[in-house]
Protein backbone atom coordinates (compact mmCIF):
# COMPACT_ATOMS: atom_id res chain seq x y z
CA UNK A 1 0.00 0.00 0.00
CA UNK A 2 1.24 3.73 -0.70
CA UNK A 3 2.60 5.55 1.97
CA UNK A 4 -0.28 8.25 2.45
CA UNK A 5 0.81 11.44 4.16
CA UNK A 6 -1.68 14.41 4.03
CA UNK A 7 -1.28 17.81 4.52
CA UNK A 8 -3.29 17.95 7.36
CA UNK A 9 -4.63 16.17 10.20
CA UNK A 10 -6.08 16.85 13.65
CA UNK A 11 -4.80 15.48 16.74
CA UNK A 12 -7.29 14.03 19.13
CA UNK A 13 -7.52 12.30 21.42
CA UNK A 14 -9.28 9.80 24.66
CA UNK A 15 -9.25 13.13 26.49
CA UNK A 16 -11.03 15.06 23.68
CA UNK A 17 -13.34 12.11 23.60
CA UNK A 18 -14.19 12.26 27.06
CA UNK A 19 -14.39 15.99 27.64
CA UNK A 20 -17.10 15.60 24.86
CA UNK A 21 -19.29 13.02 26.55
CA UNK A 22 -18.79 14.63 30.03
CA UNK A 23 -21.12 17.53 28.12
CA UNK A 24 -22.94 15.52 26.42
CA UNK A 25 -24.22 13.79 29.67
CA UNK A 26 -24.64 17.63 31.45
CA UNK A 27 -27.60 18.24 29.02
CA UNK A 28 -26.18 22.04 29.02
CA UNK A 29 -24.95 22.35 24.90
CA UNK A 30 -24.53 26.14 24.36
CA UNK A 31 -22.56 28.88 25.99
CA UNK A 32 -22.51 28.11 29.60
CA UNK A 33 -19.83 27.18 31.83
CA UNK A 34 -17.35 25.50 29.24
CA UNK A 35 -17.33 28.25 27.16
CA UNK A 36 -16.71 30.75 29.92
CA UNK A 37 -13.72 28.37 31.31
CA UNK A 38 -12.34 28.20 27.87
CA UNK A 39 -12.65 32.17 27.54
CA UNK A 40 -10.55 32.58 31.14
CA UNK A 41 -8.06 29.68 30.11
CA UNK A 42 -7.42 31.32 26.67
CA UNK A 43 -7.19 34.86 27.45
CA UNK A 44 -4.79 33.96 30.32
CA UNK A 45 -2.54 31.87 27.57
CA UNK A 46 -2.63 34.87 25.19
CA UNK A 47 -2.12 37.79 27.98
CA UNK A 48 -5.14 39.99 28.01
CA UNK A 49 -7.91 41.01 29.64
CA UNK A 50 -10.47 39.68 27.65
CA UNK A 51 -11.56 37.02 25.07
CA UNK A 52 -14.64 36.02 24.10
CA UNK A 53 -15.75 32.71 22.23
CA UNK A 54 -17.40 32.99 18.89
CA UNK A 55 -18.65 30.16 16.31
CA UNK A 56 -15.64 30.55 14.18
CA UNK A 57 -12.53 32.70 12.97
CA UNK A 58 -14.85 34.42 10.57
CA UNK A 59 -17.37 35.78 13.05
CA UNK A 60 -14.43 36.99 15.22
CA UNK A 61 -13.51 39.19 12.44
CA UNK A 62 -16.60 40.53 11.27
CA UNK A 63 -17.56 40.98 14.97
CA UNK A 64 -13.88 42.90 15.46
CA UNK A 65 -14.87 44.99 12.89
CA UNK A 66 -18.45 45.77 13.61
CA UNK A 67 -17.47 46.89 17.16
CA UNK A 68 -15.71 49.38 15.52
CA UNK A 69 -19.04 50.97 13.67
CA UNK A 70 -17.47 51.02 10.42
CA UNK A 71 -19.10 53.21 8.01
CA UNK A 72 -19.85 52.63 4.05
CA UNK A 73 -16.99 55.20 3.52
CA UNK A 74 -14.64 53.46 5.54
CA UNK A 75 -11.38 51.93 4.43
CA UNK A 76 -9.69 48.96 5.75
CA UNK A 77 -6.13 48.14 4.75
CA UNK A 78 -5.80 44.18 4.32
CA UNK A 79 -2.99 42.06 2.47
CA UNK A 80 -3.71 40.84 -0.72
CA UNK A 81 -2.09 37.68 0.28
CA UNK A 82 -4.54 35.82 2.59
CA UNK A 83 -7.70 33.42 2.68
CA UNK A 84 -10.56 35.83 1.46
CA UNK A 85 -12.56 35.73 4.94
CA UNK A 86 -9.80 38.61 6.00
CA UNK A 87 -11.15 41.07 3.03
CA UNK A 88 -15.20 39.12 2.83
CA UNK A 89 -15.04 40.93 6.92
CA UNK A 90 -14.38 44.48 5.53
CA UNK A 91 -17.17 44.18 3.21
CA UNK A 92 -19.67 42.38 5.47
CA UNK A 93 -19.50 46.10 7.23
CA UNK A 94 -20.61 48.03 3.64
CA UNK A 95 -16.83 49.40 3.95
CA UNK A 96 -13.70 48.94 1.45
CA UNK A 97 -10.98 46.18 1.77
CA UNK A 98 -7.89 48.26 0.26
CA UNK A 99 -5.61 45.54 -0.61
CA UNK A 100 -1.90 46.13 0.52
CA UNK A 101 1.37 44.08 -0.75
CA UNK A 102 4.51 45.33 1.32
CA UNK A 103 4.41 49.58 1.88
CA UNK A 104 0.79 49.93 4.32
CA UNK A 105 1.62 53.88 4.43
CA UNK A 106 1.18 54.28 0.78
CA UNK A 107 -2.29 52.89 1.45
CA UNK A 108 -3.51 55.28 3.68
CA UNK A 109 -5.87 57.56 3.01
CA UNK A 110 -8.39 60.09 5.44
CA UNK A 111 -10.94 57.10 4.92
CA UNK A 112 -8.79 55.02 6.77
CA UNK A 113 -9.76 53.52 9.96
CA UNK A 114 -7.77 50.23 10.58
CA UNK A 115 -5.40 47.74 9.58
CA UNK A 116 -5.82 43.91 9.68
CA UNK A 117 -2.17 42.39 9.39
CA UNK A 118 -2.35 38.68 8.83
CA UNK A 119 -0.01 36.33 11.11
CA UNK A 120 0.68 34.10 7.84
CA UNK A 121 1.11 30.56 8.08
CA UNK A 122 1.69 30.67 12.19
CA UNK A 123 4.90 33.82 11.62
CA UNK A 124 4.00 36.88 13.07
CA UNK A 125 3.90 39.84 11.33
CA UNK A 126 6.10 42.55 12.11
CA UNK A 127 3.90 44.38 14.43
CA UNK A 128 5.93 47.53 16.04
CA UNK A 129 6.02 49.30 12.80
CA UNK A 130 2.47 48.85 12.40
CA UNK A 131 1.93 49.82 16.11
CA UNK A 132 3.63 52.83 14.69
CA UNK A 133 1.85 53.56 11.86
CA UNK A 134 -1.47 52.69 13.10
CA UNK A 135 -0.91 55.57 16.09
CA UNK A 136 0.22 57.97 13.93
CA UNK A 137 -2.71 57.55 11.53
CA UNK A 138 -5.53 56.94 14.63
CA UNK A 139 -6.22 53.51 12.95
CA UNK A 140 -7.62 50.23 14.70
CA UNK A 141 -5.23 47.59 15.06
CA UNK A 142 -7.03 44.80 14.40
CA UNK A 143 -4.75 40.90 14.24
CA UNK A 144 -6.14 37.91 12.36
CA UNK A 145 -4.25 35.35 14.54
CA UNK A 146 -5.97 32.35 12.94
CA UNK A 147 -3.37 30.73 11.45
CA UNK A 148 -0.71 31.92 14.69
CA UNK A 149 -1.91 29.98 18.12
CA UNK A 150 1.16 30.59 20.47
CA UNK A 151 3.16 32.34 18.22
CA UNK A 152 5.11 35.49 19.58
CA UNK A 153 6.35 38.34 18.73
CA UNK A 154 9.10 40.10 20.96
CA UNK A 155 7.98 37.75 23.59
CA UNK A 156 4.15 38.60 23.26
CA UNK A 157 1.98 36.28 21.90
CA UNK A 158 -0.26 36.78 18.78
CA UNK A 159 -3.21 38.70 19.86
CA UNK A 160 -2.44 40.54 22.33
CA UNK A 161 -0.72 43.20 20.00
CA UNK A 162 -2.76 45.03 18.61
CA UNK A 163 -6.63 46.57 19.77
CA UNK A 164 -8.22 43.09 18.81
CA UNK A 165 -7.28 39.74 17.67
CA UNK A 166 -9.07 37.67 16.05
CA UNK A 167 -8.10 33.57 16.32
CA UNK A 168 -9.71 30.71 14.15
CA UNK A 169 -10.23 27.04 15.70
CA UNK A 170 -11.04 25.17 12.50
CA UNK A 171 -9.89 21.43 12.20
CA UNK A 172 -6.90 21.84 10.61
CA UNK A 173 -5.21 24.76 12.82
CA UNK A 174 -2.75 24.41 15.31
CA UNK A 175 -5.65 23.60 18.37
CA UNK A 176 -8.98 23.03 17.47
CA UNK A 177 -12.43 22.84 18.23
CA UNK A 178 -13.55 21.86 15.24
CA UNK A 179 -15.36 24.75 14.36
CA UNK A 180 -14.57 28.13 16.36
CA UNK A 181 -13.56 31.07 16.97
CA UNK A 182 -11.98 34.04 19.84
CA UNK A 183 -11.70 37.28 19.98
CA UNK A 184 -9.23 38.70 22.64
CA UNK A 185 -8.53 42.38 23.65
CA UNK A 186 -7.45 44.49 26.64
CA UNK A 187 -10.13 46.93 25.80
CA UNK A 188 -13.09 45.96 27.99
CA UNK A 189 -15.12 48.31 25.55
CA UNK A 190 -14.35 46.46 22.75
CA UNK A 191 -15.04 43.10 24.50
CA UNK A 192 -18.09 44.21 26.12
CA UNK A 193 -19.70 45.34 22.55
CA UNK A 194 -18.67 42.09 20.74
CA UNK A 195 -19.87 39.93 24.03
CA UNK A 196 -23.66 41.57 22.86
CA UNK A 197 -23.16 41.30 19.45
CA UNK A 198 -22.77 37.36 19.41
CA UNK A 199 -25.91 36.89 21.58
CA UNK A 200 -28.73 38.74 20.21
CA UNK A 201 -27.50 42.18 21.86
CA UNK A 202 -28.83 40.82 25.41
CA UNK A 203 -27.51 42.45 28.43
CA UNK A 204 -29.74 39.93 29.99
CA UNK A 205 -32.45 37.75 29.00
CA UNK A 206 -34.34 39.00 26.76
CA UNK A 207 -33.41 42.47 27.20
CA UNK A 208 -32.22 43.68 24.04
CA UNK A 209 -29.96 46.73 24.03
CA UNK A 210 -28.37 46.96 20.58
CA UNK A 211 -28.62 44.55 17.27
CA UNK A 212 -27.04 41.43 18.13
CA UNK A 213 -26.39 37.93 16.20
CA UNK A 214 -26.45 34.09 17.16
CA UNK A 215 -23.04 33.90 17.05
CA UNK A 216 -22.60 31.74 20.14
CA UNK A 217 -20.27 29.04 20.80
CA UNK A 218 -21.01 25.48 21.51
CA UNK A 219 -20.37 23.73 25.19
CA UNK A 220 -18.97 21.16 22.73
CA UNK A 221 -16.47 23.19 21.33
CA UNK A 222 -15.21 24.90 24.49
CA UNK A 223 -14.90 21.51 26.24
CA UNK A 224 -12.79 20.33 22.97
CA UNK A 225 -11.11 23.47 23.30
CA UNK A 226 -9.93 23.54 26.68
CA UNK A 227 -8.08 20.31 26.05
CA UNK A 228 -6.65 20.93 23.28
CA UNK A 229 -5.21 24.50 25.01
CA UNK A 230 -3.28 22.32 26.86
CA UNK A 231 -1.56 20.29 24.43
CA UNK A 232 -0.68 23.43 22.47
CA UNK A 233 2.65 24.68 23.01
CA UNK A 234 3.72 20.89 22.90
CA UNK A 235 1.75 20.50 19.64
CA UNK A 236 3.60 23.55 18.06
CA UNK A 237 6.79 22.57 19.45
CA UNK A 238 6.21 18.93 17.25
CA UNK A 239 5.64 21.47 14.33
CA UNK A 240 8.40 23.58 14.95
CA UNK A 241 10.50 20.22 14.95
CA UNK A 242 9.55 18.93 11.85
CA UNK A 243 9.67 22.26 10.05
CA UNK A 244 13.51 22.60 11.72
CA UNK A 245 14.16 18.96 9.63
CA UNK A 246 12.71 20.17 6.40
CA UNK A 247 14.59 22.97 6.99
CA UNK A 248 17.70 21.29 7.12
CA UNK A 249 16.84 18.69 4.16
CA UNK A 250 16.24 21.51 2.23
CA UNK A 251 18.95 24.02 3.04
CA UNK A 252 21.02 23.39 -0.23
CA UNK A 253 18.73 22.60 -2.71
CA UNK A 254 18.70 24.63 -5.58
CA UNK A 255 15.50 26.13 -6.75
CA UNK A 256 13.80 25.57 -3.39
CA UNK A 257 13.80 28.41 -1.01
CA UNK A 258 12.56 27.70 2.71
CA UNK A 259 10.34 29.59 5.46
CA UNK A 260 11.55 32.40 6.34
CA UNK A 261 11.72 32.71 10.35
CA UNK A 262 11.89 36.22 11.74
CA UNK A 263 14.86 36.38 14.38
CA UNK A 264 12.24 38.61 16.83
CA UNK A 265 9.62 35.96 16.25
CA UNK A 266 8.64 32.51 17.79
CA UNK A 267 6.95 30.60 14.17
CA UNK A 268 4.69 28.13 14.85
CA UNK A 269 4.28 26.81 11.28
CA UNK A 270 0.58 25.95 10.77
CA UNK A 271 2.01 25.44 7.78
CA UNK A 272 5.52 24.92 6.52
CA UNK A 273 5.63 26.67 3.13
CA UNK A 274 8.27 26.96 0.09
CA UNK A 275 8.60 29.06 -3.14
CA UNK A 276 9.37 27.08 -5.80
CA UNK A 277 11.73 29.24 -7.25
CA UNK A 278 12.74 28.98 -11.38
CA UNK A 279 15.70 27.21 -10.72
CA UNK A 280 14.26 24.24 -9.59
CA UNK A 281 13.64 21.60 -12.22
CA UNK A 282 10.28 21.21 -11.96
CA UNK A 283 7.14 23.95 -11.81
CA UNK A 284 5.48 24.85 -8.65
CA UNK A 285 2.41 22.03 -9.73
CA UNK A 286 4.61 20.27 -11.36
CA UNK A 287 6.25 19.27 -8.17
CA UNK A 288 3.00 19.15 -6.78
CA UNK A 289 1.43 16.39 -8.48
CA UNK A 290 5.01 14.68 -8.46
CA UNK A 291 4.16 14.38 -4.70
CA UNK A 292 0.94 13.75 -4.71
CA UNK A 293 1.89 10.17 -6.81
CA UNK A 294 4.67 9.20 -3.88
CA UNK A 295 1.86 9.73 -1.50
CA UNK A 296 2.59 13.53 0.15
CA UNK A 297 0.05 15.95 0.41
CA UNK A 298 0.31 19.28 -0.91
CA UNK A 299 -1.32 22.85 -0.81
CA UNK A 300 -1.50 26.22 -2.50
CA UNK A 301 -1.44 28.82 0.31
CA UNK A 302 -2.85 31.14 -1.81
CA UNK A 303 -3.23 30.67 -5.76
CA UNK A 304 -4.48 33.56 -6.39
CA UNK A 305 -4.62 36.81 -4.93
CA UNK A 306 -7.81 38.42 -3.29
CA UNK A 307 -8.88 40.88 -5.64
CA UNK A 308 -8.16 38.51 -8.72
CA UNK A 309 -10.69 35.97 -7.22
CA UNK A 310 -14.30 36.65 -9.05
CA UNK A 311 -16.45 37.99 -5.98
CA UNK A 312 -13.86 40.84 -6.22
CA UNK A 313 -13.80 41.31 -9.38
CA UNK A 314 -17.15 42.19 -10.04
CA UNK A 315 -16.54 44.60 -7.50
CA UNK A 316 -14.23 46.33 -9.46
CA UNK A 317 -10.95 45.15 -8.19
CA UNK A 318 -9.52 44.00 -10.97
CA UNK A 319 -6.94 46.55 -12.27
CA UNK A 320 -5.57 46.45 -8.45
CA UNK A 321 -1.56 45.17 -8.88
CA UNK A 322 0.37 43.85 -5.92
CA UNK A 323 3.46 42.31 -7.81
CA UNK A 324 5.30 40.39 -4.62
CA UNK A 325 1.73 38.91 -3.91
CA UNK A 326 1.37 37.85 -7.83
CA UNK A 327 4.72 36.39 -7.27
CA UNK A 328 4.19 34.45 -4.02
CA UNK A 329 1.06 33.15 -5.04
CA UNK A 330 3.09 31.96 -8.49
CA UNK A 331 5.63 29.94 -6.39
CA UNK A 332 4.27 29.21 -2.81
CA UNK A 333 3.73 25.08 -1.83
CA UNK A 334 2.69 24.15 1.57
CA UNK A 335 4.21 20.86 2.79
CA UNK A 336 3.30 18.64 5.45
CA UNK A 337 4.54 19.86 9.10
CA UNK A 338 1.47 18.69 11.55
CA UNK A 339 2.52 16.79 14.80
CA UNK A 340 1.34 13.74 13.17
CA UNK A 341 4.32 13.62 10.76
CA UNK A 342 6.59 11.47 12.05
CA UNK A 343 10.44 11.57 11.33
CA UNK A 344 10.37 8.87 9.26
CA UNK A 345 7.63 10.91 6.68
CA UNK A 346 10.13 14.02 7.13
CA UNK A 347 13.00 12.35 5.55
CA UNK A 348 10.78 10.11 2.75
CA UNK A 349 9.44 13.69 2.16
CA UNK A 350 13.18 15.58 1.76
CA UNK A 351 14.63 12.93 0.06
CA UNK A 352 11.21 13.09 -3.33
CA UNK A 353 12.37 17.11 -3.23
CA UNK A 354 15.75 16.12 -3.35
CA UNK A 355 15.28 13.24 -6.16
CA UNK A 356 14.89 16.50 -8.76
CA UNK A 357 17.18 18.76 -7.66
CA UNK A 358 20.92 19.59 -8.51
CA UNK A 359 22.43 19.95 -5.31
Amino acid sequence: MKRQIPIARPVLGSEEEEAVRKVLQSGMLVQAQKVKSFEGAFADYIGVEHAVAVTNGTIALDLALKALNLSPRDEVIVPAFSFVATANCVLFQGAKPVFADIDVNEKITARARAIIPVHMFGQPARMDPLKEIAHDHKLFLIEDAAQSHGAEYNGHKTGSLGDIGCFSFYATKNMTTGEGGMITTNNRELAQKVRLLRDHGQTEKYHHTILGYNYRMTELSAAIGLVQLKKLDELNETRIKNATMLNAGIANLHGLTPPYVDESSRHVFYQYVVRVEDDYPLERDQLADHLKEMGIGTAVHYPMPIYKQPAYRELGYDKTSCPVTEESCRRVLSLPVHPSVSEKEIQYIIAKLRAHSFA
